[in-house]
């Protein structure tokens, strides 16, 4: 299923989404990037029937933390299946976009300058097969979603100019990983 633009949406709005405010749990606390320590950027928000999936990724000092690796802490996805509320942003960092999208599914291939992603099937790697033994169990994780870029400097999610990010679960781990290529 690919994934286009959607327009603008809310930044708490429960739907398919890059930018805005992430989704989460009671007791959530903002993920910090291992490497600088800063909190990080949250790209986006991806209902899937098993829970939704929140990514992040460290902007604080682009290409200084090893945002694009899915171990290296600086980037996380996490899977959630509570109740979820708006989170409280961090007063510091580069934590949010500069715009929310909603990001509507499409069955057929749209023209290529609409699509923003995928979600589901197989992954379309830009370079190598990259998929991420679960944290837990360490199984292969499942593919989840791919996201491109953006359509302009304020949608645009840091892929160092063209690249993709990737997104995998663990279902019965309820664990979630997210690395980038290009």
């Amino acid at each position: 299923m690919f994934l286009v633009h959607g327009g603008e949406t809310a930044a708490d709005a429960p739907v398919l989404r890059t930018g805005g405010v992430p989704l989460v749990p009671d007791g959530f606390t903002w993920p910090l990037c291992r490497e600088c320590g800063g909190a990080m950027q949250f790209l986006a928000h991806l209902p899937l029937d098993i829970g939704a999936v929140a990514v992040f990724m460290c902007q604080n000092d682009p290409g200084m933390c090893d945002e694009w690796d899915a171990t290296s802490g600086g980037n996380r996805a996490l899977l959630f299946t509570a109740p979820l509320s708006p989170a409280v942003v961090p007063a510091e960092g580069e934590t949010l976009l500069g715009a929310v999208t909603a990001l509507g599914p499409h069955a057929e291939e749209p023209p290529e300058e609409f699509v923003l992603g995928r979600l589901g099937g197989e992954p379309e790697w830009w370079q190598n097969d990259e998929t991420p033994a679960c944290p837990s169990c360490s199984a292969p994780m499942t593919f989840a979603a791919q996201l491109e870029e953006g359509r302009d400097h304020r949608t645009a999610i840091n892929f160092g100019g063209g690249g993709r990010g990737y997104v995998f679960h663990c279902r019965p781990c309820g664990e979630a990983a997210f690395l980038w290529q290009r």
